[in-house]
């Protein structure tokens, strides 16, 4: 496993921002280090993620005015055959203007210059527990559906990779994947090495770079020994679990794996307990506990970029907590890059 995703401690971050303003948030994407295209559900609800993943998928109902985004499979089984036909079509499966007010805005932005750019995609396993079919049961458990939408989604992230790559050669993909937190519950009824068989084959079908990221707690060994080439987390909340996983983060890094480490929180409350200081402190106490079980510092940091911990949609200073995280996550890469890299 090796690819082009820069390390060094550069900066990027989630794309879901609560922003209503296109603008605004366009320009605290281009803020950081490796830009992104923003996923902006508060402005529109084509604009959610679940939503933007959903587009063109055969069998699902959205409701615009009530927010809701359902499944039939009366329905499925009358569009399969039409999509079915689109599949060389990458216009058709590429996010369209009617589900993102800011995505061909980015692409027609300069960004050759950059280190690397990102765009993003709902995984299979989340999206398949999200949807809902006409039996409220989530689309995953069907057996009929569930190959389908791996392949349909793979589809789509080569198609988004491949107009990024065009924009600068070092873009890649990350694999939106909160649902993965919940393959480890006894009610979850999916299991693990179902699980592994599914998302084994939908990354052979995905072009590389590309990564997953989720903020949940799920079994590190499982995720970090998946065909990835990146891993984004929130290493804030989830510190002391991640470092006790040594052995397969060296693995990880060994394979050629980036990590992006989330580090500051974006929740209003949480933000204002904080400080850079304390911040750094936090992950340097992580860093330091897996230095001491092998792994090697200047690996790591080679393969290594900061970010916020978490997406965050509701804050009562709505978007100024966001962008105030965006700013300390570049703050705390040029103060870590200072100490470590030079």
């Amino acid at each position: 496993m090796r690819s082009n995703i820069p390390g060094n401690l550069l900066t990027t971050a989630m794309a879901v921002m609560p922003h209503t303003n296109v603008t605004r948030a366009l320009d605290m994407a281009l803020s950081m280090d490796v830009p992104f295209w923003p996923q902006l559900p508060n402005f529109s609800y084509t604009e959610d993620m679940y939503v933007q993943a959903a587009e063109h998928f055969p069998g699902i109902v959205l409701d615009m005015e009530k927010r809701t985004l359902r499944f039939s499979m009366d329905k499925f089984a009358e569009e399969l055959e039409a999509t079915l036909l689109q599949f060389d079509d990458p216009v058709y499966f590429d996010v369209s203007e009617t589900y993102s007010a800011v995505y061909h805005r980015f692409l027609a932005l300069d960004l050759e210059n950059r280190p690397a750019i990102r765009g993003q995609l709902e995984g299979p396993i989340s999206f398949g527990f999200n949807i809902i079919d006409q039996d409220d049961r989530p689309i995953i458990f069907d057996d009929t559906v569930r190959p389908f939408m791996l392949d349909f989604m793979a589809k789509r992230i080569n198609v988004q990779l491949a107009r990024l790559k065009r924009r600068n050669d070092n873009a890649f993909m990350f694999v939106d994947e909160p649902g993965l937190q919940f393959l480890f519950s006894a009610m979850a009824g999916y299991s693990d090495l179902k699980a592994k068989g599914d998302l084994d084959r939908f990354f052979a079908q995905v072009d590389r770079p590309r990564g997953i990221h989720l903020c949940g707690n799920p079994d590190w060994d499982f995720l970090l020994n998946l065909d990835l080439d990146v891993l984004s987390l929130d290493v804030y909340t989830n510190a002391e679990v991640f470092a006790s996983y040594a052995a397969s983060i060296r693995k990880f890094l060994d394979r050629g794996g980036v990590i992006v480490w989330g580090i500051v929180p974006t929740g209003f409350e949480t933000f204002a307990q904080e400080e850079i200081p304390s911040l750094i402190q936090r992950l340097e106490n992580v860093w330091r506990i897996l230095w001491s079980k092998g792994i090697d510092r200047e690996q790591m940091f080679a393969k290594s970029m900061l970010s916020p911990a978490t997406c965050c949609l509701i804050n009562p200073d709505k978007e100024r907590t966001v962008e105030r995280a965006f700013k300390a996550v570049n703050q705390m890469a040029i103060q870590l890059r200072d100490n470590y890299l030079r």
